[in-house]
C-alpha cells in the first residue's frame, strides 16, 4: 500500500503540507456559502478540485467580482436545465455570467412569455433546492461531439476552441474541453449536463438568491446573418439583502428613465419619420441644450480654446488618411456616390481639424494650439444597441483637439484633466475613476515605444489626480492610449463622461508639422478630448441623475408665477417682466386651471420656484415663495424673491 504524497501550499501567506487529495474546499474550510471557489496561482478553481504541489490558495468569496460571476453562472446552468426539462426541444446556445446578472440563449419554436418565464423560475428554486452537485470532467473533442449530438449551436463551440470570443470563453477555451454534469446529491444520478469551462459553486445550494428579469430575441453570437435564439436574463446574488437593493436600484433608474421623463417633461422625441437613433429636441430641452453649450463655450474660451467649425460630410480619402476606412467602417454609414466620388457623413472631427492645423504654417510659438467645436457625426450603431439619448446614430461632440510639443504634452494632459474634472462637478457631478485604456494589439497602428510612452505618461497624468484609477487593457483607440473619465449618478450608477487620449500616430499619417526654436520641422503631438462625450448622452444622464428636476440654472423654466384668482394675474406679470430684466425664464399660469391644479402642474413639469400672489401680496408688494420640494415662504417681498433665484441660478446650487 503505497503512501500518500505530501503536498506542500502556500495558504495566506503561509506554507502548509497537506495530502494528496486534499480539495481547496478542504484547505479553505469552505462549504460554498461565503466561500464559493478557491484562486490557485491566479487560477480560479472548483472547491471540489485537488490540490497540486506549489499552490498558493486564497478564497474565492460570494461577494467579490470573481464570486458574484460564479453565482451567476451556475444560476445560468440551474435555467438553462429548467428551461430544457419545460422545453426538451429547446436547443442550448450561451450562457455567460454579465454585469449584474446573466443570461442564456436558446433556439425554441417561439418566443418565451412571461408565464413561460415564472415556470421556468419556479422550476430553477426546486432545482436549487434540491441541492444538485456541480461536477466537472474532461473530455476529449471528440467525445465532447457524441455527448452533445443534438446541440448544434454546441458543436459550433467546440469547433472554435481556442478562437472563442469572451462570452464564449465560458463555454471553451484554448485548453482541454470540460462537461459540468449536475448530479443528484443522493444518488449521483446525472440530470443534466452542459460544456462549460467553469468553476461553478459546489452545488446548486450555493445559489443564495436570484429572479429571472426578462426575456427578448438575440442573434447567435451577435451576427445579423446567425440565426435570432430567444435569451433569457436574470440576477443573481450573494445574499437576498444585495438582490433586494439591486432591484430597488433598478425601481428608482426606471423612475429615472430619461426617455420616460424626456416625454413627460416635453423634452425630446425621436420620431419614426427620421429613423432609429436621430433624435429632435424640443424647445424646453432645447433651452437646456443651450445652455449647456452657451456654459461651455464660455468655459472654453476661459481656457485658451479656439473655436473651429467642419462640414458634416467628406470625400473618402480623409479617412483613408486618418485609417478609419481601415479600422472603423463597420460604426460608418454606407458611402454616397457623387460627382464620381465616394462621400461619407463623418464619424469623427478629428481629421478635418487636422486639416485646419495644416492650412498653413505652424511655429512652435503657437502651441499649445487647442481647436474646439460642437462637431455633428454620425455612426451607424446597430439597431439592438440604439438607446434614448445615451446611444444614438447622430451626435453632437464637444470635441477639442490640443496640438503641443513633445515637452508640453505632460503639464497639457494634466491641465486638461483637470479642467474636465471641473467642469462635469459644474453640472453637478462630483463622484468620479478613471479608466485607462490600453494598446489592443490586433487594432492599432504605431510602434510599440511610442505606445508604451504614450500610455506611461497617461498612467502619471491619471494618478497625479488621486482618483481610482481602473484598468481597461486593450480598450485604446487604434492611434493610442486614453483616460476615461467615469461618473457616478445620484443612484450610484456609473457612467463614462469625458475621454482623453494621447496620439503620436495622426499627426504622422497627416504630416503634420510645426517650425521649433531652432528652425528645425518636428511633428506636433495630438491630444483628442470629448468633455461630455456628446451633447445628447450627456442630456440623457443629467435628466437620469436629477431625476427630470434640473438645477434652477439649467432648468427650462425656472419660475412659474401662479395667481390666486384671475385679478390677480397682472400683477404677477409685472412680477415676471422684473424678473426677466434680471435673466430669469418666468411664466404666468394664466389658464382657467384653479389654483391647487396649477401647483400640481409646476411639481410635474419639475419647475424649481413658484411665486404665488393673492390680495394680501399684492398689498405688501410681495409674492408667496414654494419651492419644488413643497416648502412655503409668504409674503416675501418681491426684489427679495428675485434676488434669492438669482443667487440660486448664478451658484448652480439644486433645490
Amino acid at each position: 500500500m503505497s503512501a500518500v504524497p505530501e503536498l506542500r501550499i502556500t495558504l495566506a501567506g503561509a506554507e502548509r503540507v497537506v495530502a494528496g487529495g486534499t480539495t481547496y474546499g478542504d484547505v479553505l474550510g469552505a462549504d460554498g456559502r461565503s466561500v464559493v471557489a478557491a484562486r490557485a496561482n491566479g487560477e480560479l478553481k472548483d472547491l471540489a478540485a485537488a490540490v497540486v504541489d506549489g499552490d498558493a490558495i486564497e478564497p474565492v468569496e460570494a461577494g467579490s467580482a470573481d464570486g458574484r460571476a460564479i453565482i451567476r453562472h451556475s444560476t445560468a446552468h440551474v435555467m438553462a436545465q429548467a428551461v430544457q426539462e419545460i422545453f426538451p426541444e429547446a436547443k442550448l446556445g450561451i450562457g455567460p455570467p454579465v454585469e449584474n446578472g446573466f443570461y442564456y440563449d436558446f433556439d425554441v419554436a417561439a418566443a418565451f412569455t412571461p408565464e413561460d418565464l415564472k415556470r421556468i423560475e419556479k422550476r430553477m428554486r426546486e432545482i436549487v433546492k434540491q441541492g444538485q452537485l456541480f461536477s466537472r470532467r474532461p473530455v476529449s473533442d471528440e467525445d465532447a461531439r457524441t455527448e452533445l449530438a443534438a446541440e448544434p449551436y454546441k458543436l459550433e463551440l467546440i469547433g472554435l476552441k481556442g478562437g472563442a470570443a469572451d462570452e464564449e470563453s465560458v463555454e471553451v477555451g484554448a485548453g482541454q474541453l470540460t462537461i459540468y454534469d449536475n448530479l443528484d446529491a443522493k444518488t449521483g444520478e446525472l440530470c443534466w449536463k452542459d460544456l462549460c469551462r467553469g468553476p461553478h459553486v459546489p452545488s446548486t445550494r450555493s445559489i443564495p438568491a436570484f429572479k429571472l428579469m426578462r426575456s427578448g430575441g438575440a442573434y447567435w453570437r451577435g451576427s445579423e446573418k446567425n440565426p435570432q435564439l430567444q435569451r433569457i436574463y436574470g440576477t443573481a446574488w450573494e445574499s437576498r439583502e444585495k438582490q433586494d437593493e439591486y432591484l430597488h436600484l433598478l425601481e428608482e433608474a426606471e423612475k429615472r428613465d430619461h426617455r420616460k421623463l424626456g416625454a413627460e417633461l416635453d423634452l425630446f422625441s425621436f420620431p419614426d419619420e427620421l429613423g432609429s437613433g436621430l433624435p429632435v429636441f424640443h424647445p424646453k430641452g432645447g433651452m437646456i441644450r443651450k445652455l449647456m453649450e452657451d456654459y461651455s463655450r464660455r468655459r472654453h474660451t476661459e481656457a485658451g480654446y479656439s473655436f473651429v467649425n467642419t462640414p458634416h460630410i467628406t470625400k473618402e480619402n480623409l479617412y483613408q488618411t486618418s485609417g478609419h476606412l481601415d479600422w472603423y467602417a463597420d460604426g460608418m454609414f454606407p458611402p454616397m456616390e457623387l460627382e464620381g466620388a465616394r462621400y461619407y457623413l463623418k464619424p469623427m472631427n478629428c481629421p478635418m481639424h487636422n486639416l485646419i492645423f495644416r492650412g498653413r504654417g505652424r511655429s512652435y510659438r503657437e502651441l499649445p494650439l487647442r481647436m474646439f467645436e460642437f462637431g455633428t457625426v454620425y455612426r451607424y450603431e446597430k439597431s439592438g444597441v440604439v438607446h434614448g439619448l445615451t446611444r444614438v446614430r447622430g451626435l453632437t461632440q464637444d470635441d477639442a483637439h490640443i496640438y503641443c510639443t513633445r515637452e508640453q504634452m505632460r503639464d497639457e494632459l494634466a491641465s486638461l484633466l483637470r479642467f474636465v474634472l471641473d467642469l462635469l462637478r459644474d453640472y453637478g457631478l462630483s463622484d468620479f475613476y478613471l479608466e485607462l485604456s490600453t494598446k489592443n494589439p490586433d487594432k492599432s497602428i504605431g510602434d510599440d515605444a511610442t505606445w508604451e510612452e504614450a500610455t506611461r505618461t497617461l498612467r502619471e497624468v491619471a494618478e497625479s489626480e488621486q482618483l481610482e484609477l481602473v484598468l481597461d487593457p486593450g480598450g485604446a483607440a487604434f492611434y493610442g492610449p486614453k483616460i476615461s473619465v467615469q461618473a457616478r449618478d445620484a443612484i450610484g450608477r456609473s457612467w463614462q463622461m469625458s475621454t482623453i487620449q494621447l496620439d503620436f500616430m495622426l499627426p504622422e499619417r497627416f504630416e503634420l508639422e510645426y517650425q521649433s526654436a531652432d528652425g528645425s520641422r518636428q511633428r506636433p503631438v495630438m491630444i483628442h478630448r470629448a468633455l461630455f462625450g456628446s451633447i445628447e448622452r450627456f442630456f440623457g444622464v443629467l435628466v437620469e441623475h436629477y431625476a427630470g428636476a434640473f438645477p434652477p440654472w439649467l432648468a427650462p423654466v425656472q419660475v412659474v408665477g401662479i395667481p390666486i384668482a384671475e385679478a390677480h394675474v397682472p400683477y404677477l406679470r409685472d412680477v415676471a417682466e422684473r424678473a426677466r430684466e434680471r435673466g430669469i425664464r418666468i411664466e404666468v399660469d394664466a389658464s382657467d386651471d384653479r389654483m391647487q391644479k396649477k401647483i400640481r402642474n409646476a411639481q410635474k413639469a419639475k419647475v424649481p420656484f413658484m411665486l404665488l400672489a393673492g390680495d394680501e401680496d399684492i398689498a405688501g408688494g410681495a409674492v408667496s415663495f414654494r419651492f419644488r420640494s413643497g416648502e412655503q415662504k409668504n409674503g416675501v417681498p418681491v426684489d427679495q424673491a428675485i434676488d434669492e433665484i438669482v443667487a440660486a441660478i448664478e451658484n448652480r446650487v439644486q433645490v
